[in-house]
């Protein structure tokens, strides 16, 4: 079983939802970019408890707890074998898990995260890469994109807002 498959079913035998998103989510959604890891999203905060992990050898398992400012409620990161590292993002927000919520089984049954919740997952982010991610999405010409997402973020943070609309700004 390869690692992926091996993380998913640890997931799935514990009720935790979750969502392919990053670079592989992009892939998925049609755009050409790759990184050497696996991003999962989810906001059940159990996926932090090593009991979850159980099925896993333990040294292949590295949980990292965020602060109370921080960002993320944690980090897992799995590394089996040769397969390439899984983090599991673990976040803290009700958009977050709104999004979860909305995945689609694309890629053979696993959840993608849908182009408008990964641009907001990518406005939330903020780096430059994240930026030429969210063209590239909008360059795919979904005419109701841009309003699904300026409807999403209209419930957001107002950093986040404002970052969408330098961003629609180009």
């Amino acid at each position: 079983m390869i690692a992926l498959d091996r993380v998913r079913a640890a997931l799935a035998h514990h009720h935790l939802p979750y969502a392919l998103i990053g670079a592989a989510a992009l892939a998925a959604r049609g755009i050409a970019r790759s990184t050497y890891d696996i991003d999962l999203l989810t906001t059940d905060r159990r996926a932090l408890d090593t009991q979850v992990w159980t099925t896993l050898p333990a040294e292949a398992i590295d949980i990292r707890r965020g602060d109370l400012d921080d960002p993320l409620a944690g980090v897992i990161r799995i590394m089996l074998d040769t397969d390439r590292p899984i983090d599991i993002v673990v976040g803290k927000h009700a958009w977050q898990t709104r999004a979860i919520a909305r995945a689609e089984p694309i890629a053979g049954g696993l959840p993608v995260v849908l182009a408008r919740d990964l641009i907001l997952l990518k406005l939330y982010a903020g780096g430059a890469q994240d930026l030429w991610d969210i063209r590239e999405l909008r360059a795919q010409g979904d005419p109701s994109l841009d309003a699904d997402v300026t409807a999403d973020v209209s419930t957001l943070a107002a950093d986040l807002q404002r970052r969408w609309e330098l961003v629609r700004r180009g």
